[in-house]
């Protein structure tokens, strides 16, 4: 019969004691059957994956059910010791009851567990007698054979413990095993083998957080990424690291060192391979690709044979992979290829770094890192050429390997100058990538002990100024330290030059958190010094953002050739910043795609969320929209980026402004306003502005809506360096005529028309054409400029501002007595409204309807529930009596998740508690 092999599913929770083994639990006991069953399982899997402490773990359990645990381990100095294994696992039984078996059976077993002598036994007889053994003992009480690390165990009591395996259908007797590598021929009388799978990324966080409180949680990604799931190796690897290195204070070594648990357990399958393997194997391991080709050209260089024959040893034991669809080699774990670089010498390293350098000159950024590994002495020759490698695969998004070939050209260095260059260059890409400030100012220590020149005091400036913005600093004084490097430096104002560049990125974000025009004058004068070689994307960057109504327009046609070269980029950096610039111009859905390539880690992906956030708002996803923003903010805690939260919480402010939540929403933005003017950050306090015009609207409030709406953009002025004033152009316009004041009303309307926003995107034109029908006076006119707002094609991909349109278009149509049309955009944006979760609005629109005498039903009126079959299984758990994170645990979803549904759940069931959902459930089962 073939046997079965079965994939372990981790992660989905965590019994006692373990981490993300819920899944593993649930399944072998599946497999193993009830205690009348008989059944055998065989555990498994790599090195340190968790084999014995699953063993632990359901023996306890098994125990706890009532059912008798007998173990044994399999062990080298036993293995050649017939029946030592025997012997643990059927002692006590034997013991208890030594006349449990008699005859020939009796004498048999006796002399194999070595109470009598004799003979050596018959295999057969030994076999029987402990079948028959076991089944009596376990007719009074269930009985669990544990054994581990099976592939050590003796071969005689391998050969009984297959016999006994094959045999216990029907019994009280059940066999549970574990093993490393490949099954022996005993084991086949295993059928169900499971294999133990490494744990999943959340679980390898929470174990390693778990195991080591004191880690960063920089060090915790860096620890789960080295250790790929393995449990040993999330325990073990962060005892290697000093105290600094775990807190995050100093430098982590490149490769994390093996513990001495690590090293028996990694080491040990490596020493247990031919001279000849174990020296081959140095190759792949510094190598890094697996390419088998440049593995066999270092190989014959090194003498080590003529081809790779001599590791078939490493792949019949399965620490390495060959792949034949694309010709390479690949370490079963990392830690397999740590355990040979550790057996290894620094000459023998060194030598085949040199070899690999030789074999790889046609591909520099590999050739560049193995001659830097090869080095004794300072070289600037291979310093410049990691320097090159470091600017290359940073434009690639590589933002690790770049900090780690600018320190290793560093220490390359014999000079000076040049030294601390490099290293301020590491500090800034640690500062800015990866926001790791504290590691980055000890680059600057570093870098500042050998001197610097202009370059480097730029790079220093901006880390300086990223400390200043996630610390307590204020805006005005890191736009003086930065402009001050900027323009008393004695580099060239050249386009090239990557310190400005990335320094003139900073002074942009800097004037637009600013918002004030004092800031962007001497950004635009250092521009023109640049001249007609400043980079295009700057340039649009600067265009877009700084004064979207008066400089965006111009800047179009290059920003539309940016977008349409994205799927060609590569660069992390310039993705978001097409991005950004794309903001203005409602561009965001052309850079959609190209925002899932930006890596996910550090300071890159928390100023990627802000633009998928705005995209999700906009195109109507606010559940998204919600779930990226608490991602960021987690992100931002985690960091301490004090200053890019704001943006995370100024998104989950309009989604609550907008389904009525005001004092969320208002909470918000009062405490954003109070951060951004004790700053300086002038954008900021106008985003708080937004969030409370957004409230007043929702609540009919006009009066106050045109106060908030005019602090930002005063009626007939689109105020200058304040792209939020973009947003509110039709909340000018509304409120102003809502509250009587058409004569701000139509000058609003003119400068927006003058300003010509309205060809920067089709919502933009919708937006003006809307706003000045909302300021006709005559109903036709209105009707017109309605009419032809909602024409604007592709006006479908942002639902609330074309709703809210509607619903304007559809208020006027009734106030001109044209009741039929009325209805049907009122009805349009109502449907709108309700699939949004927009609840006053929705209400709005409703209470219209109902003034042209239609009658509309309540989309979370009793009458007219509609759960989703989701929502519907959450809530009758919920009814149950169950928490949302056992909810969670049931369904394979997050609590967070859970308490979303449960959020949307209440208002449609029209309850406020738990305690109203079994009543409101069986009413809607009667409905």
């Amino acid at each position: 019969m073939q046997s079965s092999v079965y994939t372990a599913d981790v992660g989905a929770g965590m019994p006692q004691g373990l981490v993300g083994r819920a899944g593993d639990v649930e399944r072998i006991e599946g497999l193993l059957g009830s205690v009348d069953s008989g059944g055998a399982v065989l555990l498994t899997g790599e090195p340190g994956v968790g084999r014995t402490a699953l063993l632990g773990h359901l023996a306890l359990r098994a125990t706890a059910a009532g059912a008798r645990v007998l173990r044994a381990a399999g062990t080298e100095s036993e293995s050649g010791v017939e029946y030592a294994a025997l012997n643990q696992l059927l002692f006590p039984l034997w013991e208890e009851d030594p006349q449990a078996v008699d005859g020939a059976h009796s004498a048999a077993l006796r002399v194999a567990l070595g109470f009598g002598e004799g003979a050596p036994p018959e295999r057969f007889l030994v076999s029987n007698a402990a079948l028959v053994l076991l089944r009596r003992a376990a007719a009074a009480t269930p009985i669990l054979l544990v054994v581990d690390d099976l592939q050590a165990v003796d071969p005689a009591s391998a050969a009984v413990l297959g016999f006994v395996a094959r045999r216990l259908a029907g019994s009280r007797v059940r066999f549970l095993a574990a093993r490393r590598g490949r099954r022996g021929r005993a084991e086949t009388a295993v059928r169900a083998e499971y294999e133990v799978l490494p744990l999943d990324e959340g679980a390898s966080r929470l174990l390693a957080s778990a195991s080591h409180p004191d880690l960063a949680a920089p060090v915790v990604e860096c620890v789960a990424a080295a250790a790929r799931g393995n449990p040993l190796a999330l325990v073990e690897l962060p005892a290697a690291l000093t105290g600094p290195q775990r807190a995050g204070l100093e430098r982590r070594p490149a490769a994390l060192p093996l513990t001495r648990r690590l090293r028996e357990v990694f080491g040990s399958c490596v020493a247990g391979l031919p001279e000849a393997t174990r020296r081959l194997l140095l190759v792949p391991a510094l190598e890094g690709t697996g390419d088998l080709a440049v593995l066999q050209c270092a190989a014959r260089r090194l003498g080590a044979g003529a081809d790779l024959t001599e590791l078939e040893a490493a792949e019949r034991d399965g620490l390495v992979r060959i792949e034949e669809f694309d010709h390479r080699l690949s370490f079963r774990h990392p830690l397999y290829r740590a355990a040979v670089v550790e057996a290894s010498t620094s000459a023998e390293r060194r030598r085949v770094h040199r070899e690999l350098a030789e074999v790889l000159h046609d591909r520099p950024d590999q050739r560049a890192w193995h001659l830097g590994e090869a080095c004794v002495e300072q070289d600037e020759d291979v310093a410049a050429l990691l320097e090159g490698t470091a600017h290359r695969v940073l434009r690639r998004g590589e933002a690790t390997a770049a900090i780690r070939a600018l320190t290793k050209a560093a220490h390359l260095s014999p000079g000076a100058a040049d030294r601390g260059r490099r290293l301020a260059a590491a500090a800034y890409i640690r500062a800015d990538a990866s926001g790791e400030l504290t590691m980055a100012s000890r680059l600057l220590d570093d870098a500042r002990r050998f001197g610097s020149d202009d370059r480097a005091s730029l790079y220093s400036a901006a880390v300086a100024v990223h400390r200043l913005l996630d610390g307590e600093g204020d805006i005005d004084t890191a736009h003086q330290i930065l402009l001050g490097a900027i323009e008393n430096g004695d580099h060239p104002y050249g386009a090239c030059d990557p310190a400005l560049e990335e320094a003139l990125y900073l002074l942009l974000l800097l004037c637009c958190l600013g918002g004030r025009a004092e800031l962007w004058e001497p950004l635009h004068k250092i521009l023109e010094r640049l001249g007609p070689d400043a980079p295009r994307l700057l340039a649009v960057n600067v265009a877009t953002q700084g004064d979207p109504a008066r400089t965006a327009l111009p800047a179009m046609g290059d920003l539309e050739e940016l977008i349409a070269g994205l799927p060609q980029e590569t660069a992390p950096s310039r993705i978001t910043r097409i991005g950004t610039a794309g903001i203005a111009a409602d561009r965001l859905t052309g850079v959609r795609d190209a925002l899932s390539r930006v890596p996910s880690q550090g300071r890159r992906q928390i100023v990627t969320l802000p633009l998928l956030c705005t995209d999700a708002f906009l195109s109507g996803r606010w559940d998204d929209t919600t779930e990226l923003a608490d991602e960021g903010l987690r992100l931002c805690k985690e960091h301490a980026f004090e200053a890019v939260s704001w943006y995370f919480l100024y998104y989950k402010a309009v989604v609550a402004a907008a389904r009525g939540e005001a004092g969320v929403a208002e909470e918000t933005a009062d405490a954003m306003g109070v951060w951004g003017t004790s700053r300086g950050a002038h954008h900021l306090v106008t985003l708080a502005e937004h969030i409370r015009v957004l409230v007043a609207q929702a609540e009919g409030d006009f009066e106050r809506a045109y106060r908030h709406a005019a602090a930002i953009s005063p009626p007939g002025e689109l105020a200058p360096y304040t792209p939020v004033a973009l947003l509110v152009v039709g909340d000018v316009v509304e409120a102003a005529v809502r509250t009587q004041r058409p004569a701000e009303a139509a000058a609003h309307v003119a400068a927006a028309r003058h300003a010509g926003i309205a060809a920067l995107s089709p919502r933009r034109a919708m937006v003006v054409d809307a706003s000045r029908a909302m300021a006709a006076e005559a109903d036709e006119e209105a009707i017109g400029l309605f009419e032809r707002a909602l024409a604007h094609p592709g006006v479908q991909q942002w639902p609330f501002d074309l709703a809210r349109v509607t619903l304007a278009y559809g208020e006027r149509l009734r106030k001109a007595r044209s009741t039929t049309d009325a209805r049907a955009s009122l009805s349009a944006a109502l449907a709108t409204f309700e699939q949004l979760g927009a609840r006053p609005w929705a209400d709005r629109a409703r209470r219209t309807l109902q003034a042209t005498g239609w009658m509309v039903k309540r989309a979370d009126g009793p009458e007219s529930v509609s759960l989703t079959p989701q929502e519907l299984e959450i809530a009758h758990l919920a009814a149950s009596g169950l928490t949302n994170k056992q909810i969670a645990e049931r369904l394979y979803l997050s609590p967070r998740t859970v308490g979303g549904h449960l959020g949307r759940v209440f208002p449609k069931l029209r309850i406020t508690s738990r305690a109203a959902l079994r009543d409101a459930l069986t009413g809607l089962a009667r409905r």
